[in-house]
């Protein structure tokens, strides 16, 4: 059994990788998937090129550091654009500001609820507004809403 991985190196690496690989399709958490495709691509190079042992095994390293390091630094990049504003995350007053919504019911002395969503949630204003008015969220104070009327875009 060595002699044969010792006279076709290549196989041992196809073999470690398709392991790899099937073992991350049984667990799914990740882990496993760079070294499985690292150990084929050390695998197809050392089918191609007769490289030593030592280098064989420094290749599979540097391509498994290489992959995983590719692969953070796109998954970083990815869900940097998806996260919320910075600090923001539990404040939904705060992802609110800037944005755009109509009056459901008018506001008397400058106070009353808006539907934001599948929620209701305190507004107040500087003046009174007619229900179906234009407005937009301006300053989060607690958990009221201040709106102003919405200019148009």
């Amino acid at each position: 059994m060595i002699a044969l991985v010792l006279a076709h190196p290549h196989i041992f690496w196809l073999s470690l990788g398709g392991l790899l690989l099937a073992a991350e399709m049984l667990g799914g958490s990740g882990y496993l998937l760079w070294s499985g495709v690292a150990a084929a691509v050390t695998g197809l190079l050392t089918w191609i090129l007769p490289i030593g042992w030592e280098w064989q095994g420094s290749l599979f390293a540097v391509l498994t550091l290489l992959a995983a390091w590719l692969w953070w630094k796109w998954l970083s990049r990815r869900s940097s654009r998806q996260r919320p504003a910075e600090g923001q995350l539990n404040q939904r007053g705060q992802q609110l500001l800037g944005q755009r919504f109509t009056l459901d019911s008018t506001l008397v002395n400058g106070r009353g609820h808006m539907r934001v969503g599948d929620s209701s949630w305190p507004v107040i204003a500087d003046d009174d507004l007619p229900a179906g008015s234009k407005v937009e969220v301006v300053a989060v104070e607690g958990i009221v809403l201040r709106i102003r009327i919405s200019p148009p875009r």
